[in-house]
């Protein structure tokens, strides 16, 4: 891919939901990189990730062909501190789109500052390496390890949580 090509991001809405939730769910079969540990339907993709009381945001990454290749929400939940909201970034397994992270991140950060939130949150199971260096580069500092969590099968993998500091103008 040339280092010119500009990624395309934008809100995504209902039309996107198949693909996202495709894609997810293949991520979620091959396992280890995400917490969500039970695939979604159509209808619980967007409950969670589009229309859930917490939402804040859901930006997509568009491929050269016009089609989802990432996503990103942002979602409050009650355990947050006032302030801060956590962040959730899925691309799918096979055919990445480089740079489509980065400029999701962009859109995120920007509709967080506007929204009025201090920090984001990103907690990564510990076995998740590629998602650890993701948010590592993204300039996200660990401030929290919460150990043993167990998963579905019994397995306990501890998850660590970063943040992101919004600069507020």
């Amino acid at each position: 891919m040339a280092d010119n090509v500009v990624i395309q991001v934008r809100p995504a809405r209902a039309a996107d939901v198949p693909a996202l939730c495709a894609f997810l769910n293949e991520i979620i079969r091959i396992g280890g990189t995400t917490a969500h540990e039970v695939p979604f339907t159509d209808e619980s993709f967007a409950a969670h990730f589009l229309t859930s009381p917490g939402f804040v945001s859901c930006y997509v990454a568009e491929d050269a062909d016009g089609r989802p290749c990432a996503f990103q929400g942002l979602e409050r939940w009650d355990g947050l501190p006032d302030g801060w909201v956590d962040i959730g970034t899925f691309a799918r397994p096979h055919a990445k789109v480089r740079g489509a992270g980065t400029a999701l991140l962009a859109a995120t950060k920007a509709h967080a500052h506007a929204a009025g939130f201090q920090a984001i949150n990103a907690t990564i199971r510990a076995d998740n390496t590629s998602g650890l260096a993701y948010y590592g580069k993204m300039g996200f500092v660990d401030y929290k390890v919460d150990k043993a969590v167990p998963l579905r099968d019994g397995r306990a993998v501890d998850r660590i949580s970063k943040r992101y500091p919004i600069e507020q103008a």
